[in-house]
């Protein structure tokens, strides 16, 4: 079974996009920059827990 992990836009909090997990066993955050239909830009978007 994949790991998933989610991202939430910076700007607006919004979870937007789930992404698989890389499988190398990383500990640090994913860091993307992906359009938010809420803010209608692109911004950054983090992983949550």
């Amino acid at each position: 079974m994949a790991v998933k992990r989610v991202l939430a836009c910076e700007q607006c909090g919004s979870r937007n996009y789930s992404v698989p997990a890389p499988s190398s066993g990383t500990t640090e955050r994913l860091q993307m920059k992906k359009f938010c239909k809420r803010c209608n830009a692109h911004t950054l978007h983090r992983e949550t827990k």
